[in-house]
């Protein structure tokens, strides 16, 4: 095995076909073919599947693509800190829908070449996060703990090896538009909500409360609309009065400002949450020094409201 083989894995993994690996990868496909092969016949698996749209990883190759991308993460580290790179420097980061981890990426991105790095931010489900960083497809994950959630994903995370960092403690408040009837208020019962839409983010398959983005998603709404993506749910609150709960912390510069979080009032039946909000890690992983970096800015984002 090489490193050279890994880098191949990966790209052929990412592009989806040999064919638009090859020429990433500036080599002829009847070789990439035959280097791939030699691989899956010195480890004794099948690592992809040939089909006529591409190629897809097997239950084997799923498993191994985990340790190549950790692996090559490493060398990449080790190339980086001692200069023998070779090639673009790859970063990525998947998040859930926080605007505040979009703004910091802008801020990392501003202050390194892109001639020299090749990243990428990915907003998605909870479980893709936690996915993307097992596989290595990301080398942090952002994404929320509770008291509620925890038992679920806590218990996901330890048994894919990973760990959560905290970087900041959230009570809940609720995210609308500055037109909505309740947006002048200086707080909002859950009873006031009743007859507005709450607004979440769309699980998939893993579409258990537990996943949810959304601080107090046990609650039972009465009416809920689910979006794919931040500018959707954006628009639903303007066009139905929607709402959502959140951890109150809005970047303007990429959500606009025409928006505001107004603090939730806790009740009896109705109690508040903390979010934990944080990134997620390979255990024991290094991180690079473009991850170290993202992470710098994440805290500074941050900062103001450590010290409110």
């Amino acid at each position: 095995m090489t490193i050279q083989q890994l880098r191949y894995i990966i790209t052929i993994a990412e592009q989806g076909s040999f064919n638009k690996a090859s020429e990433v990868l500036y080599i002829s496909q009847p070789s990439l073919t035959e280097s791939v092969k030699e691989l899956e016949n010195e480890l004794g698996i099948t690592i992809f599947l040939r089909t006529g749209r591409g190629v897809t990883l097997t239950g084997d190759g799923v498993e191994f693509m985990g340790y190549a991308r950790e692996a090559y993460h490493q060398i990449e580290n080790i190339r980086e800190r001692y200069g023998e790179g070779e090639s673009k420097k790859k970063f990525g980061v998947t998040t859930q829908h926080y605007s505040f981890a979009v703004k910091s990426f802008v801020e990392l991105v501003n202050k390194l070449s892109t001639d020299e790095y090749e990243f990428a931010i990915r907003e998605s489900r909870t479980q893709e996060v936690i996915d993307d960083v097992v596989s290595m497809k990301s080398e942090i994950g952002i994404l929320y703990l509770s008291d509620f959630n925890t038992p679920v994903i806590g218990k996901l995370l330890r048994s894919n090896k990973l760990e959560f960092h905290e970087l900041i403690a959230c009570e809940a408040y609720v995210y609308l538009w500055k037109g909505h009837p309740l947006a002048n208020r200086e707080s909002i019962r859950f009873d006031e909500l009743a007859q507005y839409p709450c607004l979440s983010f769309e699980q998939g398959g893993n579409g258990s409360m537990y996943f949810a983005e959304e601080i107090l998603a046990s609650y039972p709404y009465p009416r809920t609309i689910r979006a794919t993506d931040r500018a959707t749910m954006l628009n639903l609150m303007i066009g139905l009065n929607g709402f959502t709960l959140c951890s109150g912390i809005i970047s303007e510069e990429i959500n606009g400002s025409d928006y505001i979080a107004v603090p939730f009032a806790p009740d009896d039946e109705h109690p508040g949450c903390t979010m934990h909000i944080g990134y997620i890690t390979k255990k024991n992983l290094r991180l690079s020094r473009v991850g170290k970096m993202y992470i710098e800015e994440l805290e500074k984002y941050l900062a103001p409201i450590f010290n409110k």
